[in-house]
Formats: C-alpha cells, structure tokens, sequence
C-alpha cells in the first residue's frame, strides 16, 4: 500500500508505502541476496511513490548506476501502483557496513542517479544526480532537493531475513512544498526524526498510515494506492524487437542457435521462438 497526503496547511506533502510483497517478488524472480535485494527493494519503494505523483498513462523510470559489484539498478514504476526491476549482478555478498547493516552503499557505489518521467506525446522529464553515499534513500533526498529544487526527507528500509526472505519493507518521501515556514520544517525535522530505522518501525506490523500517522500527523489522505508488481513484457513486443534486428542479424541467429530464446531482464519471463517463427519475420 502506498499513501499521498498533504499537510493541513497545504505546505507539506507525504507519501509512505509498506512494499513488503512487492519485494518478495522482485527477490523470487530475480533471486536476489540480501544487499542486493536491499538495494532494489529501497529503490522500487521509493519509485512507487513517486508514481503517486503520475497521471494517468505516465511512466517513470529509474536507473541507479553505481561502480560499486551491484552494478546498475533499473525500476520501472507508473500511476497504477506497478513496478518492475532488476539489478545487474543480484548474486552479491558483501560483510556487514559499520552500523551492522547490510552494505548497500558498498554494492552500490559511486556514480549517477537518472530519473525519467516519460508523459506521453514525446515530452520527457529527464533529471541526474552524482550518487551521494550509494544508499538509495540519502541519494534520492539529494535529486529532490537539487534536481527537482523541492527540500525532501526519504526512508527506505528492507529487512531480510536468513533465509532471503523480505520479512518488511517500505518508505517515506516528505516534502516542504512553495509556502513552507520555519515551523513546518522544525515540526518535519523532529517528526522524521522519531523513525530511525524504517525496518524497525515496520517490523512488529506498522501500516503506511502508521508511518504517516508519525512522519506529518493529522494530515489530509488524497490517494491510497494498492501496490504490486507487473511487467508490461509480452510475446508480441519481444516479436517485435526481434524483427528489429533486420535480416541478416535474424540469420547469424538462427544459424548459430537454431530456435531463439528471449529473456526479460525485468521479470525473468522467458519467450522462445522456433525456427519457423524467425523465419516468418524475414517475410
């Protein structure tokens, strides 16, 4: 589930989510380990609540591309609450960072952050970041707030257990909007400052709402939105590309593999087309 709300004054937005299945998802289709599933889980919760912030068929799309073991995270996410992901190398260990905590930063490493937000009729919102510290959450407070020009707080948190297994997960954006006073941020900064670990506020069953009821209470609900994961893959599409290839590129495959396997990066779907199949594409 995911939450956007508004201060009662207007001068302060939230959204929260809890992404908990979600992210089981992204671990069982792409079994993921543990940093890795940490990295893409934070990132696909906070794309999700971003999406809140779509119309209709708008797609948002981020690529978190680090030089650290993980390599690139990609997350899709759109106004319907859908997300898809993957990262590059999910089949990362790395020792505990010096908090104890799963080494994000270290997987991640350093680099850029590409925010795109694609709204149809060819109009494309394209903003970039350096990575500030690899964290996924630090990273996005830093693009809000000089990409965007929008002051921000963001959480993110996934807890897995040992056996790979996501036991929670979910965030927060905060957001001082155009009007903002002095005693909005005091009362934002000492709000957010009471969720010290996202994970251990939501480990003993805390809701979306719980975690706006402490990030900006008493504020006004404008959507909630029930999250999942979806890839728009499909048989046709991949077809599709497959013919893109052009003729000759349609033949060394074929005489190299004989049948033609295609695979989703972002799901792990898999498509196979016959020989009889590429060869229809020459036609």
């Amino acid at each position: 589930m995911a939450i956007r709300s508004l201060s009662e004054n207007g001068n302060v937005r939230a959204l929260t989510c809890v992404t908990t299945q979600v992210v089981n998802e992204l671990q069982r289709r792409h079994n993921t380990w543990p940093v890795a599933t940490a990295a893409l889980g934070r990132t696909a919760s906070i794309a999700l609540m971003m999406g809140l912030l779509l119309k209709g068929p708008e797609r948002l799309t981020v690529q978190v591309k680090g030089d650290g073991p993980l390599g690139s995270i990609f997350v899709d996410a759109d106004a319907a609450g859908h997300v898809r992901g993957y990262v590059d190398n999910p089949h990362i260990h790395l020792p505990a960072n010096g908090l104890g905590k799963l080494d994000v930063g270290g997987g991640v490493g350093q680099g850029m952050l590409y925010v795109m937000r694609d709204m149809g009729l060819r109009d494309v919102y394209r903003g970039s970041v350096e990575l500030q510290s690899g964290e996924i959450a630090d990273d996005f407070t830093y693009y809000f707030t000089v990409s965007e020009q929008t002051p921000s707080a963001v959480g993110a948190g996934v807890l897995v257990d040992t056996d790979n297994h996501v036991m929670v997960s979910g965030g927060f954006i905060v957001q001082l909007l155009p009007g903002h006073t002095d005693q909005d941020i005091a009362e934002l900064e000492q709000n957010v400052g009471q969720i010290r670990s996202v994970t251990d506020f939501l480990r003993n069953g805390a809701t979306a709402e719980d975690l706006l009821n402490v990030i900006l209470p008493n504020a006004r609900v404008l959507d909630r939105q029930p999250v999942s994961f979806q890839c728009t893959c499909s048989r046709e599409r991949f077809k599709a590309s497959l013919k893109g290839l052009g003729e000759a590129e349609i033949r060394s495959l074929m005489e190299e593999h004989g049948d033609a396997e295609v695979v989703c990066h972002f799901c792990g779907e898999k498509y196979n087309f016959t020989v009889e199949e590429l060869n229809e594409l020459l036609i």
